[in-house]
């Protein structure tokens, strides 16, 4: 079955020990490839060792010089109950990588991304869904970069649609499950992405589900460039092959709560039957403390989970900076225990 099969099938359960299980999703990438303290050699490997400028950090680098780095984290994730990878694609696209001037081998992440995710789950001989990750880039088209001069942007609507275009044609052509718009905190960002996901499809002939998640800047639900959840759903309802709508990054699952709330009404109230449009949810293991390290624990990151699963608001759940195979391994054992 399709990822939306499934969750249409769960939605629509009535049987009680299958009714509002939603599906598991993995936690933080960046935080896995911190715990393996690599160092920029890692990030170079012998192909690129003579690459004029510094790769430290690029983890998108690592699918073509560590593939063994990203294979263990996304099997690490398949044993903790993961039944969504996410591939390493996050900044995968020109705009981004031309900070380490690395445009050139976009196609080639995103290829060889989708090929290792794919390959965890046949290494382990079970069923799950790939779902290809599009990053918003470190531009905005809402906001200025320059307080001088408000009405300067560092990127166009045109070169935004254009780089996500490119990434998620391969995305498709490679064979993910869906595409995962997330961490938007510009609703204009992802308007280009929803352009670029529509013109992917129109070039590949192929149809492929689309997922938005939003980041939150604040506990009253607002996008960094001012919206409100319900005018970002608004704003993101017209997007073909929608398959849901969702939070992720900003805080802890206490704080996003609320917001959670707030958006499942929404999504319910804009769409006539529950299974036209899912939710999703992965909120970071609280907030950073003053060395950028994250101290929710993962039983506590589950029961801070907990009300969502409880009061059917999300339908599917994972996490975000700060979380680990620990984190989603517990939340796994809460939803099969309670569920």
């Amino acid at each position: 079955m399709t990822l939306k099969e499934v969750l249409f099938n769960r939605a629509h359960n009535t049987d009680a020990s299958s009714h509002h299980k939603p599906l598991v999703l993995d936690g933080g990438f960046g935080t896995m490839v911190q715990r393996y303290g690599l160092k920029e050699e890692d990030f170079r490997g012998y192909r690129y060792h003579n690459h004029p400028c510094m790769l430290l950090g690029n983890n998108e680098m690592l699918t073509l010089t560590r593939p063994d780095v990203v294979s263990d984290i996304h099997k690490a994730y398949i044993q903790a109950g993961a039944q969504i990878i996410t591939t390493n694609t996050f900044s995968a696209n020109t705009i981004s990588q031309a900070d380490y001037q690395c445009q050139h081998l976009v196609e080639e992440m995103n290829c060889e991304s989708v090929r290792l995710a794919k390959e965890a789950f046949l290494k382990f001989g079970v069923e799950g869904f790939v779902v290809a990750t599009v990053g918003p880039t470190n531009k905005s088209l809402s906001i200025s970069p320059d307080i001088n001069d408000p009405a300067c942007r560092a990127i166009s609507f045109d070169q935004l649609a254009e780089s996500y275009t490119q990434q998620m044609r391969v995305l498709i052509e490679a064979g993910a499950d869906a595409i995962m718009l997330e961490t938007i905190f510009d609703t204009l960002n992802a308007k280009a992405g929803i352009y670029a996901h529509q013109e992917a499809m129109e070039l590949t002939g192929k149809e492929l589900p689309l997922m938005l998640s939003a980041t939150v800047n604040d506990t009253m639900g607002r996008l960094l460039s001012g919206q409100t959840i319900e005018a970002f759903l608004i704003s993101v309802s017209h997007a073909r092959n929608l398959l849901s709508v969702g939070l992720n990054c900003s805080f802890g699952a206490d704080d996003m709560l609320p917001v959670l709330r707030t958006l499942r009404r929404a999504v319910d109230s804009m769409f006539n039957e529950r299974g036209q449009c899912f939710v999703s949810c992965h909120p970071n293991a609280g907030l950073p403390n003053s060395m950028g390290m994250y101290d929710v624990s993962p039983e506590q990151f589950a029961q801070s989970v907990k009300p969502m699963i409880q009061e059917g608001l999300v339908d599917i759940i994972g996490g975000c900076c700060g979380t680990t195979p620990e984190h989603i391994m517990a939340l796994s054992n809460h939803i099969k225990v309670n569920s």
